[in-house]
């Protein structure tokens, strides 16, 4: 029905046009501009404006399938690049294209009083072009300086603590496994990350299909995911960014390959406790926020040749050792510790191994 309806109009269009033409055409005729001074009777008139409207009509009914498929990509085109400009640079571009264009309006009263050869509309028409990418440039540019402001005054008004995050900070991206572990909604309660909170929508897909696994203990991490994203969106905000219009992200089918070309493209970071995506991220120079590397960073420091009293609760892999834990769930390989299994000792740390997929201590028994 709406295809049909398309075609109508552009044929009443194309109409419309070839009305248009038949009026361009004729006042070349008839005027002096060509030295030409051709007058038309009423009947030729009539059979003229037939012509030309049904001709101009044929030809955009015929063409109304081919503009109908070039415009909804154009249109596909250009929410896809809307969706990428963030919501503060549409609101200060838009105010300032308002601003531009209703000082050409003043300007143009001004020039539309100029009558030699229709110079007063042509410098109109050009002086709203220019003041409306004026005001579009300015509004982008010092846009960044006026928001954070305003933000400042509300906050110093409102005399309390301010919940908005930092225009200025980059997006960061949650992958799946950092929204299952938990830790991010402290982490972001201490106020360590700044910028706008996105997930993509194949991330909500992928949290959802894990939430409806048969698998118990699958299921129960899924839920505990959209629990942990409901925390969030009622105490910080989340943008669900839909990733229908970007074709970058049509062809490939794994989600972790393409949280990384997401990333590319917003110009994002990703928050996540996945060592794999760690390292592909790091190839493709997208700038990653490890959980479990910021918790290692935040351990105790422990050094060679310090005591601390462990409970050692099984036995090790090499022959003779035994393993305790601390709380922060750090390993202690205890060398001759085989024989206190069960018992809390004294142990002399020998040497701190520190990874990237975590730190672990040895340690043999204090004599």
């Amino acid at each position: 029905m709406l295809k049909k309806l398309l075609r109508v109009i552009l044929t009443i269009a194309g109409a419309l046009f070839g009305y248009g033409v038949f009026l361009f055409i004729n006042f070349l005729l008839a005027g002096p501009a060509l030295g030409i001074n051709i007058e038309l009777t009423g009947t030729d008139r009539i059979a003229a404006v037939i012509l030309c409207c049904t001709v101009f009509g044929l030809i955009f009914y015929f063409l109304a399938p081919f503009i109908r498929r070039r415009g909804m990509k154009v249109a596909k085109n250009i929410e896809g690049d809307l969706q990428k400009v963030p919501s503060n640079d549409m609101l200060t571009g838009t105010f300032g294209l308002i601003l531009g264009l209703v000082i050409a309006f003043f300007i143009s009263q001004l020039l539309n009083t100029i009558q030699f050869l229709y110079i007063g509309p042509i410098l109109s028409v050009f002086t709203y072009i220019f003041m409306g990418y004026l005001g579009v440039s300015l509004g982008l540019k010092k846009g960044s300086d006026i928001l954070p402001t305003l933000a400042n005054a509300r906050k110093m008004s409102s005399g309390g603590k301010s919940k908005s995050k930092s225009l200025d900070a980059t997006p960061k991206i949650l992958d799946t496994s950092v929204i299952i572990d938990g830790r991010i909604a402290d982490i972001m309660k201490t106020g360590f990350i700044e910028g706008s909170i996105v997930i993509p929508e194949f991330v909500l897909v992928e949290l959802r299909h894990v939430a409806d696994s048969s698998d118990g203990l699958k299921r129960n991490r899924g839920r505990r995911g959209l629990d942990v994203l409901n925390k969030i969106q009622k105490e910080y905000g989340i943008e669900i960014y839909n990733t229908a219009a970007e074709k970058a992200l049509e062809e490939i089918p794994e989600v972790d390959v393409k949280l990384l070309k997401l990333a590319q493209i917003m110009n994002a970071k990703v928050v996540t406790n996945d060592y794999n995506l760690n390292k592909v991220a790091v190839i493709k120079g997208v700038e990653v926020l490890n959980i479990n590397e910021l918790a290692n960073a935040l351990k105790p420091v422990v050094l060679p040749g310090e005591d601390m009293q462990i409970f050692l609760v099984k036995e090790g892999k090499e022959n003779n050792q035994a393993i305790a834990y601390l709380d922060d769930g750090t390993m202690i390989v205890v060398e001759d510790g085989k024989r206190f299994i069960g018992d809390t000792i004294d142990v002399t740390v020998t040497s701190v191994l520190q990874t990237s997929a975590g730190r672990m201590i040895f340690a043999k028994p204090k004599k």
